[in-house]
């Protein structure tokens, strides 16, 4: 297992959130799924317009085998042995109180992945894993899921516990492990856009 290391000091529950693919296949209580979609409620957003919805299955409810033909083969190999799949979804459109004068949301997909990020930590606080998926097959998944046209399907998201790393295919055993990030030196700059 890779070490992970802040530059400055953070709490460990960032460290300890990454995004593995083996999990257990073993089920997930509703109770714990709505934990992880009630932190996500609770992310900032412009305006307070929160406009973030999630789609979820969770194995063995009716939905689960549709929920999962929507990824790309590949992520749909690994994901099988999640415990459950979420899809974020971001309405478009903002208005105040009158949806016939809705205008583009300049920060929609910013603020669902500010509810992703929070949904991913509450899920490590529990014990489990997230792993976000930009693989979809999206026209599908609109259709499938019927989205309508002012949502934008951001990414679908498996949750569960860890599992055997022998589940995966050879090639994605050997990414199995924490990232890295970039030094804080090549993210962050004091004033302008260096040159």
């Amino acid at each position: 297992m890779t070490e992970r290391l802040a530059d400055h000091p953070i709490d460990p529950l960032f460290l300890a959130r990454w995004s593995p693919r083996a999990y257990d296949a073993q089920p997930m209580p509703e109770a714990d799924l709505l934990r992880m979609l009630e932190a996500a409620r609770w992310a900032p957003s412009a305006y307070n317009y929160q406009p973030w919805r999630f789609l979820y299955a969770r194995r063995g409810d009716p939905d689960w085998a549709a929920f999962l033909s929507l990824l790309v083969p590949l992520n749909e190999d690994w994901a099988r042995h999640a415990a459950a799949l979420v899809f974020v979804l971001s309405d478009t459109l903002i208005h105040r109180d009158d949806p016939a004068q809705a205008v583009p949301s300049r920060s929609h997909s910013f603020d669902a992945g500010a509810a992703w990020a929070q949904l991913a930590l509450q899920a490590a606080s529990l014990g489990y894993h997230a792993r976000g998926m930009a693989g979809v097959d999206f026209d599908r998944a609109r259709a499938a899921l019927r989205v309508p046209e002012r949502f934008r399907i951001e990414i679908a998201v498996a949750i569960g516990r860890r599992g055997d790393v022998a589940s995966l295919p050879a090639a994605l055993q050997q990414q199995e492990r924490p990232t890295p990030r970039r030094p804080l030196s090549e993210l962050a700059f004091s004033g302008r856009f260096p040159d």
